[in-house]
């Protein structure tokens, strides 16, 4: 029994960025996908597709690296927990890195990038850190 798959998947993404690995394969869900399109959108990941297996489906993530091989995540971790949920206004938002990295928030609106929650002045649990 897994009490929070998110972890998992921010657990295997940054064991397959560790040993250099080109995708990572994690099922599906709605919140994944969520989290997936935001990797995508703010550059940290190249692609991702959804295949159909039994008895879920699953995310295949394709990872991405510098031209020399660097990492584009250094680290990843997750904010609010199933034991202690965290949660942050719009107005609250600050900046990771002086905007190099990214807090990924699920909001009303779905799930977003601290850029794109504080654009559309919408708060919500903080998912996880990127950079």
């Amino acid at each position: 029994m897994m009490t929070d798959p998110i972890a998992d998947m921010l657990t295997r993404i940054r064991n397959a960025v560790s040993v250099e690995r080109l995708d990572v394969e994690i099922p599906a869900s709605k919140v994944k996908r969520g989290v997936a399109e935001v990797l995508k959108r703010e550059g940290f990941i190249w692609d991702w597709n959804e295949t159909q297996q039994a008895p879920v489906n699953s995310l295949r993530l394709v990872l991405k690296y510098g031209q020399s091989g660097e990492r584009v995540i250094r680290h990843i971790k997750r904010i609010s927990k199933p034991g202690c949920r965290v949660y942050s206004h719009a107005k609250d938002l600050r900046p990771v890195l002086n905007g190099l990295g990214i807090r990924i928030l699920s909001t009303s609106q779905g799930v977003m990038s601290d850029r794109e929650a504080r654009q559309h002045k919408v708060g919500g649990e903080v998912l996880c850190e990127v950079w």
